[in-house]
C-alpha cells in the first residue's frame, strides 16, 4: 500500500467517520429520545442469531450477540429470522458475492438478506435498522491471496469494493425508508487471535482499514439517517487495554471446539464457535474475563461490551 494511499484513505475516512458520527448537526449532549419499534438486523457472522441453528460465540443461552444486546438494551426483542424473528445475519455472509467465506454458496449475502426482507415488509420510521459486515469478505480474499490465485493488491482492490458495497446496502435500506440506521464493518482483525497464530497482523490491519475506509467514503452524505459505529477503534481499545474493560485475556481463545471442516473460513480443523458451548472451553477458564471465542468472533462478554458501546453510541446520536 502506497505511502499516498495511505495519507489520502486516512484524510478522507477522518472526513467521513466524523460525518456520519455527529450527523447533521449531531452532537455527544443528545438528550436520546428515540426508542425504536423494532430492531431489525443485517449482516455476518459477527451479527448472527442463530440463521442455522447456533451462533458464532459460547453458545449458553445468554444475551450473547452485540446486535442483540443493542436490542435488549432498548426492551426489544431481536431473534434470528429463521426463527420468525427480524435478524437475517448469517455467518460467512459475504456483501454481494458467493460463495461465502467458508465456501458455501447456499448463504445469503447481506445484499439478498435486504432483498427478502424488502420483498415481504417495509422498514417503518420508528425502526433501527442494524447494517454490518465485512468479516466474511476479508477472511474469503485473504484466503485467495494465501492460497496464491491474487495479488495483495488485488485483494485490497477487492476488500475495497465489497466496502462500497456494504456502502451501497446501507444507502438501499435508507433510501427504503430507514431513517434510524446503525452501521458497523469490521473491527481491525489484525488484533484477532487469527493475525497472532498466523503472523499476519499487519495484513489483516490493512484489510480492515481499506474495507472500513472505502464504505465510510461511499456513504458520507447519509449523516442525517445512519450513525457509523467505530468496531475498529473498539477492539482496538479492548485489545490494548483488556484489564480496563475487566478482562484478562485479549489474545487467545475461550473455545476448544475444533471443527474438521471450513468452519469460519481461516482453514480446516480450526475452532469455530458457532460448535462452541459451555462444555467445549479450555478447562478451568471464566469465559467472561476472554474477549475471543475463536480465532475471529467475541466470547458473550465480548459481544456485550462492543453491543453497550454501541447502545451508547445511540443514544448519543438520536
Amino acid at each position: 500500500m502506497s505511502l499516498h494511499w495511505l495519507r489520502r484513505a486516512f484524510v478522507l475516512a477522518a472526513c467521513a467517520s466524523s460525518a456520519l458520527l455527529a450527523g447533521c448537526g449531531g452532537g455527544g449532549n443528545v438528550e436520546s429520545q428515540f426508542t425504536p419499534t423494532r430492531v431489525i438486523a443485517f449482516g455476518d457472522g459477527f451479527s448472527d442469531l442463530g440463521q442455522r441453528g447456533p451462533r458464532y460465540t459460547v453458545n449458553d443461552g445468554s444475551v450473547n450477540v452485540w446486535s442483540q444486546q443493542v436490542a435488549a438494551s432498548y426492551g426489544r426483542p431481536l431473534t434470528a429470522a429463521a426463527s420468525g424473528g427480524l435478524s437475517d445475519a448469517t455467518g460467512n455472509a459475504r456483501i454481494n458475492s458467493k460463495p461465502d467465506a467458508a465456501g458455501n454458496s447456499t448463504s445469503f449475502t447481506v445484499k439478498e438478506q435486504i432483498d427478502s426482507f424488502l420483498a415481504a415488509q417495509s422498514i417503518g420510521s420508528n425502526d433501527l435498522v442494524i447494517v454490518s459486515g465485512g468479516i466474511a469478505d476479508i477472511v474469503a480474499e485473504v484466503g485467495r491471496l494465501n492460497a496464491g490465485v491474487q495479488t495483495s493488491a488485488q485483494m485490497l482492490a477487492n476488500i475495497g469494493q465489497a466496502g462500497r458495497d456494504l456502502g451501497a446496502q446501507v444507502r438501499r435500506v435508507v433510501q427504503a425508508g430507514g431513517k434510524y440506521v446503525l452501521v458497523a464493518g469490521s473491527y481491525n482483525l489484525g488484533r484477532s487471535p487469527w493475525a497472532q497464530t498466523t503472523g499476519q497482523a499487519n495484513l489483516l490491519t490493512s484489510a480492515s482499514t481499506r474495507f472500513n475506509e472505502e464504505m465510510l467514503v461511499s456513504i458520507v452524505d447519509l449523516g442525517a439517517n445512519v450513525l457509523y459505529v467505530d468496531a475498529a477503534l473498539h477492539f482496538n481499545l479492548v485489545t490494548g487495554r483488556p484489564s480496563s474493560y475487566n478482562l484478562s485475556d485479549a489474545a487467545s481463545t475461550a473455545c476448544t471446539s475444533a471443527d474438521p471442516g471450513p468452519g469460519i473460513g481461516t482453514g480446516n480443523g480450526q475452532v469455530n464457535s458457532s460448535l462452541c458451548t459451555p462444555a467445549t472451553l479450555q478447562p478451568g477458564i471464566d469465559p467472561g474475563r476472554f474477549l475471543f471465542a475463536d480465532r475471529i468472533y467475541p466470547t458473550p462478554q465480548g459481544h456485550r461490551l462492543f453491543g453497550d458501546y454501541a447502545f451508547a453510541r445511540i443514544r448519543t446520536r438520536f
